[in-house]
């Protein structure tokens, strides 16, 4: 024995019927749309606070940063004023030594040259006396090249025929430019001759001068 099933095919089903009012429906939407625009007024609101907060920050951390570097500028402010007894100091010493290096630029080594000319007198003569000034200030690299001093050397001799060996013997001397006789006077222990030299300015000591250098 069988049974046979059978399906039922409901077609449609019970109508939908919308018994809510339209006011009751404007008044739902104009909630919702009033809900949306309280949440984006919140949205900015909280937007602008965020903005004026980090502005605020930074400036905040600005001004803590300026007054920073303000403390740290006063106190280098405040140093320099304690050094500044310092700098005038060395400022002066700087200007001295200036002026003594160009006031001693043509400081001659007379000790050497008077021992010099001495040494190399030939015999039977000596140093009677001098008289030589610096001429002008350094000016070229080669100091053999400008004149450093000239004046006058006087010579003491018992025999007048040395005055031609004593003008040789002056002329070549290291720094020696030119040495001419110029005078010959008798005395009662003999005859002095009296030379015109020019040096070079190899002749000056330039210790000043290096000093300064340094």
């Amino acid at each position: 024995m069988s049974i046979a099933k059978t399906t039922s095919i409901v077609i449609g089903g019970a109508p939908f019927v919308n018994l809510i009012p339209p006011s009751e429906t404007a008044r739902r939407e104009s909630a919702r749309l009033l809900r949306r625009w309280i949440l984006a007024l919140v949205a900015v609101v909280v937007l602008v606070a965020v903005g004026a907060a980090g502005t605020f920050w930074l400036q905040l951390t600005a001004a803590q940063r300026f007054a920073v570097e303000n403390l740290r500028t006063q106190t280098l402010l405040s140093q320099l004023a304690d050094l500044s007894d310092v700098q005038a100091q060395l400022n002066l010493q700087s200007e001295l030594t200036d002026f003594r290096s160009g006031a001693m630029a043509t400081d001659l080594r007379y000790g050497g040259l008077i021992n010099a000319i001495g040494a190399a007198l030939p015999g039977g003569s000596e140093m009677a006396g001098f008289s030589l000034a610096p001429a002008g200030m350094p000016q070229g690299e080669d100091p053999t090249l400008e004149v450093g001093a000239g004046g006058t050397v006087t010579i003491a001799s018992a025999d007048p025929q040395l005055v031609v060996p004593i003008v040789r013997a002056v002329r070549a001397l290291p720094g020696v430019m030119e040495a001419d006789g110029w005078e010959v006077d008798a005395t009662e222990s003999g005859y002095t001759y009296e030379l015109r030299v020019t040096f070079d300015q190899s002749v000056y000591t330039g210790a000043y001068t290096e000093e300064a250098a340094e």
